[in-house]
């Protein structure tokens, strides 16, 4: 118990530090971001706890939960960068506890102490924890699920671990089935279905596996090769009588009325006030959309996740080769293993590779992709990483040495190479800020460290140096690295003096972060000429209701309702306006434009178009 609390305040330590350090330093990083910010900001200006409203027109990409947990924190907080972030970081925090509890009760506290570190030290799930997304919410909640899952499932004595009741592979405490299909609710709250069907499918996997019954002529299928006993090990597991008799077991009646009970009544709430039309966007566009065709340009191949996981569980990724390597063996040395004792190792590994197969093939047959789609996996890749390099540092593992070699070869190339890409980026798009690229130093300090412990056979100092130096690259990459790039926006220098009781429009662009940091609705203007739009009079003006797409008038219509009204564009449209504008209209303020080879330029008028249109007004 000693060791466990001692544990507990290592992780909250390491997540305070990772997760809230300078998190409201830095503006809303477009476009995900501002939208759920700006979300709840409406939300809680209309005073209106049901509609998704983003810019005065229905948000239908996610459903509610988010937008409740910034409201709340806007309620706490105020309305800024900090609270908008806060629960992604609580809830990352309650999603490294949860991994540290799952993978304790599996394997024991000091791999679950390397696994919850490694989680909250990978890159992607960093970034989750540090964005106003639902990635975190998701997250969270699945990992919960799962958690409740092994808890009620599995228990440990003597150091062993056995099943709580003998032949179940489901928790049999009600307890415990409510608190699973509870979570499994919430996420349907936060991401929709995906937030029930995916972890029932984790689980349903890797019950199937587990309660498979062995064969009596099981010999006989020696010789035929791997691929056909492969191929009917897979048949056999999804028999139908056995996928029913598991999925029996699972409590699908209780599920689905506590799912339902948690998600359904927003769901019908939000369809009745929005006519529909919430239920069919984010339905059809969304979910259906976006399995059955490539969505804005986020396309990919087979190849897509492995790389986005290379990428963004770094640097803990660079062990992916041995870790696949021990799966392999393993797997092999358990063809013949006793039916009637359960290993924790083994069926921890069936496990986390149900929770990693499972989302990464979901998400590969779907057609748009995205790398946080398969965030919620990393903690079960945290879990395998860290089971090998205790396995490693005890000289359990039967991966050979030069495979770990390879390992810290490459985490000596990517240090180089954030080093040399880093150096390059920052000249070319951050001039003032090329001290970033030296962030790659860390990781090849530690894969020097690494070779030292090594050298002096020091296996034991191998995962305590691995966590400082992965600890050290996220706070200075998300702690310092984002602070310095964030200096870079300066759209709030010109977003800020718009006043609240000017109406706003923009012409040929419009970023998220300029209707959140404007404080108030923007009009898109259509680029065609007043006399070629569609609207000939003030009827752009009405919608059918208050959550419908706002019209797109032309700017001669918005100066005709807004005379005074500012504009908001980029110097790519800049002429153009200023052809069609009022000669007392003329440039208020430019600042620079992130990332891009243009500058955020504000049109407003002067000071005598103002006092004019004041006086007619008062005159009428």
């Amino acid at each position: 118990m000693r060791e466990t609390s001692w544990h507990v305040i290592i992780l909250l330590g390491v997540a305070t530090v990772v997760y809230f350090f300078n998190l409201g330093e830095t503006q809303l990083w477009d476009r995900d971001e501002p939208r759920n910010a700006g979300c709840a900001a409406e939300m809680l200006a209309q005073g209106q706890w049901v509609v998704p409203i983003f810019n005065d027109e229905l948000r239908h990409q996610k459903p509610v939960l988010l937008y409740w947990l910034i409201m709340s924190a806007y309620s706490m907080f105020g309305v800024n960068e900090f609270a908008a972030r806060f629960w992604s970081a609580a809830l990352a925090t309650g999603t490294t506890l949860a991994t540290y509890t799952l993978a304790r009760r599996l394997l024991g506290s000091k791999i679950a102490l390397y696994a919850a570190i490694a989680l909250s030290t990978s890159l992607m799930f960093d970034v989750a924890a540090r964005a106003a997304t639902p990635d975190s919410v998701l997250i969270f909640c699945g990992t919960m699920a799962l958690m409740i899952y092994v808890i009620g499932t599995f228990a440990r004595q003597n150091g062993e671990l056995r099943l709580v009741r003998v032949g179940a592979w489901f928790p049999a405490s009600q307890w415990y089935v409510v608190g699973i299909y509870l979570m499994l609710g919430l996420g349907v709250l936060a991401k929709g279905p995906v937030g029930f069907l995916l972890p029932m499918a984790m689980m349903g996997l890797f019950m199937l596996i587990q309660t498979l019954p062995r064969l009596d002529n099981d010999s006989s299928m020696r010789g035929r090769g791997p691929v056909l006993g492969f191929l009917v090990k897979c048949l056999r597991i999804f028999h139908p009588a056995h996928f029913l008799k598991t999925l029996w077991a699972m409590r699908p009646l209780t599920g689905a009325f506590l799912v339902l009970a948690i998600a359904l009544p927003w769901y019908i709430m939000v369809d009745q006030r929005t006519g529909g039309d919430f239920t069919r966007m984010f339905f059809l566009g969304e979910h259906f959309g976006r399995a059955t065709e490539s969505l804005e340009n986020h396309s990919g191949g087979i190849w897509f996740y492995p790389v986005a996981i290379l990428i963004g569980f770094f640097p803990w990724s660079v062990f992916w080769g041995p870790v696949a390597i021990g799966l392999l063996k393993n797997g092999r040395s358990t063809q013949d293993r006793p039916r009637n004792k359960i290993s924790g190792a083994r069926v921890s590994a069936c496990l986390m590779l149900c929770w990693v197969g499972v989302q990464v093939v979901a998400f590969t047959i779907a057609q748009t992709k995205l790398p946080s789609y398969v965030t919620p996996c990393y903690p079960a890749l945290a879990v395998l990483t860290a089971t090998y390099l205790c396995q490693f540092a005890q000289c359990r593992s039967k991966v050979d040495q030069k495979w770990f070699a390879a390992a810290l070869g490459g985490l000596l190339l990517a240090g180089l190479l954030i080093v040399i890409g880093g150096s390059l980026a920052t000249a070319r798009y951050l001039p003032g800020q090329t001290w970033l690229a030296m962030l790659g130093m860390i990781p090849i300090l530690g894969g020097v460290g690494l070779i030292y412990a090594i050298a002096k056979s020091r296996h034991h100092w191998i995962a305590p140096v691995f966590s400082v130096m992965a600890l050290l690259f996220c706070v200075g990459l998300f702690g310092y690295g984002t602070v310095s790039v964030g200096k870079e926006q300066t759209s709030r220098v010109v977003l800020d003096l718009i006043e609240k009781d000017v109406a706003v429009a923009s012409f040929g662009t419009l970023e998220s972060s300029w209707v959140f940091y404007a404080g108030q609705p923007i009009y898109e203007l259509s680029q065609e000429p007043s006399g070629k739009s569609e609207f000939k009079d003030r009827s752009w003006l009405e919608r059918g209701g208050f959550w419908k797409v706002k019209h797109r008038p032309s700017l001669e219509q918005f100066l005709s309702r807004y005379p005074t009204g500012g504009i908001l564009t980029t110097e790519n449209y800049q002429d153009e306006l200023e052809k069609r504008l009022p000669d007392d209209y003329a440039v208020i303020k430019s600042t620079g434009y992130f990332l891009k080879d243009s500058r955020i330029v504000l049109m407003g008028p002067s000071p005598r178009r103002v006092a004019r249109v004041a006086s007619e007004n008062s005159e009428h």
